[in-house]
Protein backbone atom coordinates (compact mmCIF):
# COMPACT_ATOMS: atom_id res chain seq x y z
CA UNK A 1 0.00 0.00 0.00
CA UNK A 2 0.86 3.19 -0.58
CA UNK A 3 3.47 4.80 -3.40
CA UNK A 4 6.95 4.56 -3.73
CA UNK A 5 8.99 7.39 -4.08
CA UNK A 6 10.30 7.74 -7.52
CA UNK A 7 14.47 7.28 -8.07
CA UNK A 8 14.25 10.13 -10.77
CA UNK A 9 12.35 13.65 -10.29
CA UNK A 10 9.21 12.79 -11.06
CA UNK A 11 6.00 14.22 -9.46
CA UNK A 12 3.83 11.43 -8.55
CA UNK A 13 0.06 12.20 -8.04
CA UNK A 14 -2.51 9.57 -6.51
CA UNK A 15 -6.15 10.13 -6.70
CA UNK A 16 -8.23 9.34 -3.50
CA UNK A 17 -12.20 9.47 -2.94
CA UNK A 18 -13.58 10.44 0.19
CA UNK A 19 -15.84 7.88 1.18
CA UNK A 20 -17.13 9.59 4.68
CA UNK A 21 -16.21 11.97 7.28
CA UNK A 22 -15.21 11.25 10.71
CA UNK A 23 -14.90 13.60 13.69
CA UNK A 24 -11.11 14.31 13.03
CA UNK A 25 -10.33 11.90 9.99
CA UNK A 26 -12.03 11.10 6.71
CA UNK A 27 -12.00 7.56 5.31
CA UNK A 28 -10.52 7.80 1.96
CA UNK A 29 -11.08 4.99 -0.99
CA UNK A 30 -7.15 4.71 -2.54
CA UNK A 31 -6.89 3.32 -5.75
CA UNK A 32 -5.61 -0.08 -5.46
CA UNK A 33 -10.06 0.17 -3.36
CA UNK A 34 -8.27 -0.02 0.05
CA UNK A 35 -9.66 2.42 2.31
CA UNK A 36 -7.49 4.82 4.75
CA UNK A 37 -7.88 7.63 7.26
CA UNK A 38 -6.92 10.73 6.32
CA UNK A 39 -6.63 13.62 8.77
CA UNK A 40 -9.34 16.40 8.22
CA UNK A 41 -6.34 19.16 8.24
CA UNK A 42 -5.50 17.57 5.35
CA UNK A 43 -8.48 17.67 2.96
CA UNK A 44 -8.88 21.15 1.00
CA UNK A 45 -11.35 23.99 1.77
CA UNK A 46 -14.81 22.19 0.45
CA UNK A 47 -13.95 18.51 0.22
CA UNK A 48 -16.77 16.55 1.10
CA UNK A 49 -18.37 12.76 1.05
CA UNK A 50 -17.63 11.87 -2.88
CA UNK A 51 -15.00 14.42 -3.47
CA UNK A 52 -11.77 13.63 -5.66
CA UNK A 53 -8.10 14.43 -3.60
CA UNK A 54 -5.09 14.22 -5.47
CA UNK A 55 -2.07 13.55 -3.29
CA UNK A 56 1.04 14.91 -4.73
CA UNK A 57 4.64 13.24 -3.84
CA UNK A 58 7.25 15.40 -5.46
CA UNK A 59 10.67 13.56 -5.34
CA UNK A 60 12.66 16.65 -6.22
CA UNK A 61 11.00 18.83 -3.40
CA UNK A 62 11.84 15.84 -0.87
CA UNK A 63 15.22 15.77 -1.55
CA UNK A 64 15.60 19.64 -1.10
CA UNK A 65 14.03 19.39 1.90
CA UNK A 66 16.32 16.57 3.37
CA UNK A 67 19.37 18.20 1.98
CA UNK A 68 18.23 21.45 3.69
CA UNK A 69 17.29 19.41 7.29
CA UNK A 70 20.58 17.58 7.74
CA UNK A 71 22.68 21.13 6.97
CA UNK A 72 20.68 22.36 9.65
CA UNK A 73 21.63 19.09 11.63
CA UNK A 74 24.90 18.92 10.84
CA UNK A 75 25.34 22.74 11.66
CA UNK A 76 23.54 22.10 15.08
CA UNK A 77 25.68 18.85 16.43
CA UNK A 78 28.66 19.82 14.55
CA UNK A 79 29.20 22.85 16.42
CA UNK A 80 32.18 23.31 19.23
Amino acid sequence: MGIDMPIDNRVIIMKVTVDRIEKCFAVVVLEDETLANLPLILLPEGAKEGSVISIECDAEQTKTDENRIKSKLNKLFNKQ
